[in-house]
């Protein structure tokens, strides 16, 4: 199978604090992978740094082929916290800014899943969302783009249950079957059904890439297999300490 998203020896510094270290991952196209750790893990910064976001990562981040930082953000939807907009934005200008900016950005697409997620009128500004209503919006504008890589950061903090279990539900319907999406999320037994691996971080290195279909043969689930290994991993590095 072809891979979508290679990472060799990815690292990432902020004020001499490691971020990241020596990540390395390749997910194959149309996988489904879910980016799991405890908060301050480095996921959104890993996220950021594949999206172009993140400026001074090192190492090598390739999106099908392509290595130039303009090259991946035409391929790749990450889901953007609209900081950039002022809360007297009307959504239909954010909207109109999302097409002419994106060419692969779908009208069309984003009228379904707007009318989906049922988060209002387009004239309503952006400072009049709450919490759960912008999620939407996000999810929205990220998912109506046609792009090879789609990254969900957190999509569903401040949204209800009820509806949240209706997007997972119907996620996978909006990503293009050749698409590789990546979800980092707390809710980890809601979204497992929809993965096809998982890959962990924690402390900043990527403990564990695995396909879920291995896991459940195991007779775990995605949920305690994560916690199983995060405790694993405490355990070891107690012990360390112990002995030193």
């Amino acid at each position: 199978m072809e891979n979508t998203i290679e990472l060799k020896n990815v690292s990432y510094k902020r004020n001499q604090r490691v971020i990241l270290a020596n990540i390395n991952l390749e997910v194959e196209k149309g996988t489904t992978i879910g980016l799991l750790g405890e908060n301050g893990a480095g996921k959104t910064t890993l996220m950021r740094s594949i999206a172009g976001v993140a400026k001074g990562a090192r190492g090598v981040i390739k999106i099908k082929d392509e290595t130039g930082i303009v090259e991946r953000k035409a391929l790749v939807s990450y889901t953007d916290s609209l900081d950039g907009f002022s809360k007297g934005s009307k959504i239909t200008d954010i909207v109109d800014f999302y097409s002419q900016v994106y060419p692969d950005f779908s009208t069309n697409e984003y009228r379904e899943l707007s009318d989906f997620l049922d988060f209002g009128s387009d004239q309503q500004k952006l400072g009049e969302l709450s919490k759960g209503m912008k999620e939407k919006l996000v999810i929205s504008l990220t998912l109506a783009r046609r792009a090879s890589v789609y990254l969900l950061d957190e999509p569903f903090e401040g949204i209800d249950s009820m509806t949240r279990k209706k997007i997972v539900n119907s996620l996978i319907q909006w990503k293009i079957p050749d698409a590789v999406m990546m979800i980092s999320d707390h809710y980890i037994s809601e979204i497992s059904g929809l993965l096809d691996e998982v890959a962990i971080i924690k402390d900043d290195h990527l403990i564990a890439h695995e396909k879920t279909e291995n896991i459940r043969e195991q007779g775990v689930s995605i949920e305690d297999y994560y916690e199983g290994l995060y405790d694993e991993e405490v355990t070891t590095n107690d012990e360390s300490q112990k002995n030193e």
